[in-house]
């Protein structure tokens, strides 16, 4: 369900989409056409050089062995931290487990120390047509399935078709300009794509879409939820299954592809574990005791005052800092403007006024965390000061469709006198309302019609009610029929699949050099009216879509950086989403019984897959 148009937007819809049908469409910098390449880079040359071993962030030396039990600190699509019902997660249907995606392997692989780069995994090479529409992928002979059948380019074709029409709807998105997917013989697989597209979807799609086996799914319905481990390819695959409360992953010994150079060095333990947990406190636990190895903290209370158990005090569990990746980060509320309650830019402003940071962080956060300010924080794409001359031009075509105040100061969000109830944000909060139609009858608002202006916060987990109570009650305070709902997460992935809430938090990392394809997943008109996507604010502006559209044509990393500050610009003014809060660096604690290679890599920090046992740490902290 998308958001309706009235005349104003219609027109402005029209006059937005002839400036982006105008937009040039961009190119992989430099890159050579008709002849086989090892590797893609959106901009400028591969680090790797096409004889290269493996890595340099990761271990080729390191002993394999042990368990990894952890609470991942990230996951995709439908995963689900807390519960899982399905194997398939790549599917827009019920909760998958995280990590699921290590069962399967793509034709590429990101470099983890690049940006923007990939080189052949199931693909020993790709061929780039000269007008950089198909690509040829040349598939390695001895890719296996796990049952030792050959993994050929006929199931990466039906792959890539399944997930086109039925996959995650960020996968759909993702290949929405992909229309020709031909397997020309065993060994060769041909995308082809409209011209549409941006150039640079293919880095996204060749390292992201996995490959099933076709001949599995000959006598199965990819769209069931089902808990039957799919046949995999893999450096891991489902061992151990305890519905809702553990997968294990076991990694594969005669793993086709372990001493290829984008694998060799990594996946050293032989199992993965995880352990589902509904609450974070029970989760918290397990971990003191040693059940779980290794977390990541999210809560900066229990990370100041709760991690000074005995196994802390006895330095058998390490707390540390580690740096963040230097990729855009995304911690916002999303208000939902497929609503009519919402679809007024100064309701959204209002609502902003009313989180305290100030307060909040002081007695909530123990200023741990840093005020978001950009929907692309802690990435060089995050809007400063004044826009650039090179943002001018950009912004300049645009301009009759671009809010004033977009070619002034970069908006930040509203401070506070650290009262939790400033004065002056929640009186500029009722004027508004107000001015946006809205009138109070008995202390609360009401629209023209008297329906009342309800906001309902949607949580799936109590750890996030005492943060949010605060913002709930300065929302009442001004006349906002506010509440806060706690739902199990199963019931919470229905409610997001299904665009069924008011306003919901969401935290993303995205990919450190944007497509216009990864963009229209989260902001794009395209995704506004697909069920499951991450478009939760129901954004549908043709101004974002053009400037989204732009970003196909950046034919270098500057002008990428441009296109993107002023887009961050102009969804900071929107208020769509809310930034609220972010952590600079993560905060991890684990059983010290590691080894792990330093520097982190900049672009990841898969720890489960780079780090490895060390026998003689864990005997001594008694873990053997």
């Amino acid at each position: 369900m998308g958001s309706r148009l009235n005349r104003r937007d219609l027109l402005k819809y029209s006059s937005a989409a002839a400036l982006s049908a105008l937009a040039p469409r961009g190119a992989l910098a430099e890159v050579k056409t008709g002849v086989p390449l090892y590797g893609l880079s959106a901009f400028g040359e591969l680090k790797y050089p096409a004889d290269f071993t493996h890595f340099e962030y990761t271990n080729p030396d390191a002993p394999k062995g042990g368990t990894f039990c952890f609470s991942p600190g990230t996951w995709f699509f439908n995963q689900s931290p807390q519960t899982f019902n399905t194997l398939n997660g790549f599917s827009a249907r019920g909760d998958a487990p995280p990590r699921i995606e290590l069962c399967f392997d793509t034709l590429m692989a990101s470099a983890l120390d690049e940006p923007d780069s990939i080189y052949g995994l199931v693909a020993e090479n790709v061929t780039v047509s000269e007008d950089k529409k198909t690509f040829v992928f040349k598939m390695r002979p001895e890719a296996r399935f796990h049952d030792g059948s050959p993994l050929t380019a006929h199931d990466a074709a039906f792959s890539y078709e399944t997930l086109k029409t039925k996959g995650h709807p960020d996968l759909i998105v993702l290949m929405a300009e992909l229309k020709e997917i031909v397997a020309q013989d065993d060994h060769t697989l041909r995308l082809g794509f409209s011209g549409k597209h941006s150039d640079r979807a293919i880095l996204d799609i060749a390292a992201t879409i996995p490959i099933f086996s076709k001949a599995w799914y000959a006598t199965r319905d990819f769209d069931a939820s089902t808990l039957e481990a799919p046949l995999g390819s893999g450096a891991y695959r489902a061992a151990t299954i305890l519905v809702g409360q553990t997968i294990e992953y076991e990694r594969v010994p005669d793993y086709w592809a372990k001493d290829l150079p984008v694998q060799r060095g990594s996946n050293h333990f032989d199992r993965i574990r995880i352990e589902f947990f509904r609450e974070r406190q029970a989760d918290f636990e397990s971990f003191k005791k040693g059940d779980i190895y290794w977390r990541t903290e999210s809560v900066a209370k229990t990370w100041i005052t709760e991690y000074n158990f005995p196994a802390i005090q006895q330095k058998r569990v390490v707390k540390r800092e580690f740096s963040s990746e230097k990729r855009p980060v995304l911690q916002a509320w999303a208000i939902n403007e497929r609503r009519e309650q919402f679809r007024d830019q100064r309701v959204r402003e209002a609502i902003a006024l009313c989180f305290d940071f100030e307060w909040t962080s002081k007695n909530f956060f123990y200023d741990v965390y840093n005020r978001s300010q950009s929907l692309f924080e802690k990435s060089e794409f995050r809007a400063e000061g004044k826009p650039s001359p090179e943002e001018l031009v950009v912004m300049e075509p645009l301009r009759d469709t671009l809010p004033p105040e977009i070619f002034g100061d970069a908006l930040l969000q509203p401070t506070s006198d650290g009262s939790g109830r400033d004065r002056n944000n929640l009186r500029r909060a009722v004027e508004l309302i107000t001015a946006a139609g809205f009138t109070r009858q008995n202390g609360k608002f009401a629209d023209s019609k008297g329906k009342p202006l309800n906001l309902e916060l949607l949580i799936f987990a109590e750890v996030f009610t005492r943060s949010s109570t605060p913002f709930i009650n300065n929302l009442n305070a001004i006349g906002i029929n506010a509440s806060l709902r706690l739902v199990d997460p199963t019931q919470y992935q229905v409610r997001l699949q299904d665009f069924d809430f008011d306003m919901i938090g969401a935290a993303y990392s995205l990919g450190p050099t944007p497509t216009e394809e990864s963009l229209q997943a989260m902001f794009g008109s395209k995704s506004a009216a697909i069920p499951g996507s991450t478009n939760f604010a129901g954004l549908a502006d043709p101004t974002v879509d053009a400037l989204i559209q732009k970003v196909s044509g950046a034919k270098s990393r500057a002008e990428l950086i441009t296109i993107m500050r002023v887009l961050d610009r102009l969804l900071r003014i929107r208020r769509d989403w809310i930034p609220n809060w972010y952590s600079a660096n993560h905060l991890i604690a684990y059983w010290d019984m590691f080894g792990f290679k330093e520097p982190k890599p900049d672009y990841g920090f898969p720890v489960e897959t780079l780090w490895w046992r060390d026998e003689a740490k864990a005997k001594a902290i008694g873990k053997f």
